[in-house]
């Protein structure tokens, strides 16, 4: 009976938030899906805390991807070399806005997510999430898709 919750959960949450880049021959889905499996199996939601939990979670998501790319925006227009000081001065003032945008958006959103979660299930929603990122790097490292290149052009892990 267990399995079933979680498998009807897990076909909720890809229904509510898996919202992924077109074209990349479902590459995305299904980092998207597996993401979405493991934070419902460690987190061991009830089917009311998923009602309530994964419509605010997508919406953090969404609001991060934002920030996000609009901080990797700024680290890219910052590092031409024909900018003035002036101009590299207020792109470093607009990074550090952002990643105060960041920590504000985490600020809130552990509010928001304490609501529908116990402590401890917020707290293993961080870790899993890190859990999640440092698997996908070593599979991508494994695969020798993540190609890394540090200075005078030597390459990291292939």
């Amino acid at each position: 009976m267990k399995n079933q919750v979680k498998i009807a959960l897990l076909v909720f949450a890809i229904s509510f938030g898996a919202v992924a880049q077109k074209g990349d021959g479902g590459v995305n889905e299904k980092i998207e899906a597996a993401r979405i499996g493991m934070i419902t199996n460690r987190l061991d939601l009830n089917p009311e805390q998923a009602i309530s939990f994964w419509p605010v979670y997508n919406e953090f998501e969404n609001k991060k991807k934002i920030v996000k790319n609009e901080l990797r925006k700024h680290l890219s227009e910052s590092r031409s070399l024909a900018s003035t000081d002036d101009k590299i001065k207020t792109e470093l003032n607009e990074m550090m806005t952002l990643r105060q945008k960041e920590v504000d958006l985490d600020k809130d959103y552990m509010t928001k997510f304490l609501k529908v979660l116990n402590p401890r299930q917020v707290s293993e929603l961080y870790r899993t999430e890190q859990m999640f990122k440092q698997m996908l790097l070593r599979r991508m490292g494994d695969r020798g898709e993540l190609e890394i290149k540090g200075p005078k052009g030597l390459k990291g892990p292939k």
